[in-house]
């Protein structure tokens, strides 16, 4: 039975990204491993650090055992017989070997070697992939800011209407967002995809004298990069590596959240696609409720939580700490999986956003020009001065909240203000439509790639 949501067969799916699961799990992860040994002792071969005869039989036995429940079960009692993670999986192989080659399984190289490099490759899969969903949600959502970059809506600070914006620029503060993750991905790369081979702590001293050209051979077969010093107790990529899923995730939740506040009924303005057959609620069958949004709130919590554990990574005992070392092992397949699922659950609910300008607008009207304020104070400004013109509107704004009418009616009829303005100079500044300001023109410079 699974014991997490993230193993489970019934609610996995939701948890965890089905594209990146195979990296994490156990047969698929061994039969890395094994691979990871047997180049290993081909390249050890090649150097002249083990016998020739002997690299071939260990590299034809790695690749020979049949990973499966029983192989599975016999490296669980040897991790209890040894209290040792990896003796099993080099006394499976060794007694699979040829004589000749049983003594030279793992030779030189420890368990952080096979580990981490087995890391960098699963995380350079996992990294093209959500390189892949942000960058799909982030075209469907740059095709929804081109098609609203002029939709007038409500602009809020503090959870109330402040002045208007369009839809538009919206969605191209999240397309902006969503390229610079994409960047930082792009630059993570740059530090990651890098082998470790340093045998006991660190120091190559098992490899010989040209164990500098070993260590960048294996890495090379591998298809990794081989590193500039070893990084055994140097974890500040792995931290990074958290933080950019921080970002990403968060930037999804962020997105969830607006659209999980403007599905709610009172507002209306936007909702998540709707499902046939997908209920709402089974007390309420009216409902629709915004289920990714929401979901994309609790992976993006989980997520910066464990990324947290990463970070004290950063602070490591001497050449390797296991306490900092193996929570790793725990949390960064989860938050890699969790922000796989986030990533490509974003990209679901961009391709299916509804719009519904018409309630944008309708909401903006409701208002009774309170959102066009600032343009009414900065015209009157010209006459009076900025202080007395937020006086005089603030006043004004006051007075109209507690009679219940509108601020348009109630400046179209203020004496004050119309020693300054016409009745018509002050209906088209407290036009919601027309004091967009310039978010059309800073949509088009997100779209054309000037941000």
């Amino acid at each position: 039975m699974a014991a997490t949501m993230l193993d489970s067969v019934t609610y996995g799916p939701l948890w965890r990204s089905a594209a990146l699961a195979g990296l994490f799990e156990e047969i698929p992860r061994t039969r890395a491993w094994l691979e990871i040994l047997a180049v290993l002792a081909e390249v050890e071969g090649e150097f002249g650090v083990i016998p020739a005869e002997a690299a071939r039989g260990v590299a034809a036995s790695c690749r020979a055992v049949n990973v499966d429940a029983d192989l599975l079960a016999e490296l669980a009692a040897a991790r209890h017989r040894t209290g040792h993670s990896t003796a099993g999986l080099i006394e499976a192989v060794a007694r699979r070997a040829p004589a000749v080659a049983a003594e030279w399984v793992h030779f030189g190289a420890t368990v952080q070697d096979l580990t981490d490099t087995w890391l960098m490759t699963a995380l350079r899969t996992a990294r093209t992939h959500l390189g892949a969903q942000v960058a799909a949600a982030a075209a469907t959502l740059a095709e929804l800011a081109r098609l609203h970059r002029a939709t007038p809506m409500p602009g809020r600070t503090h959870g109330q209407e402040g002045l208007p914006i369009t839809f538009g620029f919206k969605v191209a503060g999240w397309v902006a967002e969503l390229r610079r993750h994409r960047a930082r991905l792009a630059e993570l790369a740059a530090r990651m995809d890098v082998g470790q081979l340093g045998g006991g702590v660190g120091s190559l001293a098992a490899f010989g004298p040209n164990a500098l050209a070993l260590r960048a051979r294996f890495c090379e077969r591998l298809g990794l990069r081989p590193p500039e010093i070893s990084w055994t107790s140097s974890r500040d990529v792995l931290a990074e590596w958290g933080a950019v899923l921080t970002l990403i995730t968060g930037t999804a939740d962020r997105i969830g959240h607006e659209v999980y506040n403007l599905q709610r009924d009172e507002i209306g303005e936007l909702g998540e696609a709707a499902v046939a057959g997908v209920i709402g609620s089974i007390t309420m069958p009216h409902k629709r409720n915004p289920e990714i949004s929401e979901h994309l709130g609790t992976l993006a919590r989980l997520v910066r939580h464990q990324a947290a554990a990463l970070l004290e990574g950063v602070v490591h005992d001497h050449e390797r700490d296991g306490r900092a070392w193996k929570v790793e092992w725990q949390a960064v397949p989860e938050i890699t999986l969790m922000a796989g699922r986030a990533a490509e659950l974003l990209a679901e609910l961009a391709a299916g956003l509804e719009v519904r300008p018409g309630r944008m607008l309708q909401n903006l009207r409701a208002a009774g020009g309170k959102v066009g304020s600032e343009g009414l104070m900065l015209a009157l400004a010209r006459h009076t001065g900025r202080q007395t013109a937020h006086q005089l509107v603030y006043a004004l704004a006051e007075r109209a909240r507690a009679s219940g009418e509108s601020l348009s009616a109630a400046a179209q009829s203020d004496r004050q203000i119309l020693q300054y303005l016409s009745p018509a100079q002050v209906e088209a500044l407290l036009d919601p439509a027309g004091q967009v300001g310039q978010c059309a023109a800073m949509v088009d410079r997100v779209l054309s790639g000037d941000a």
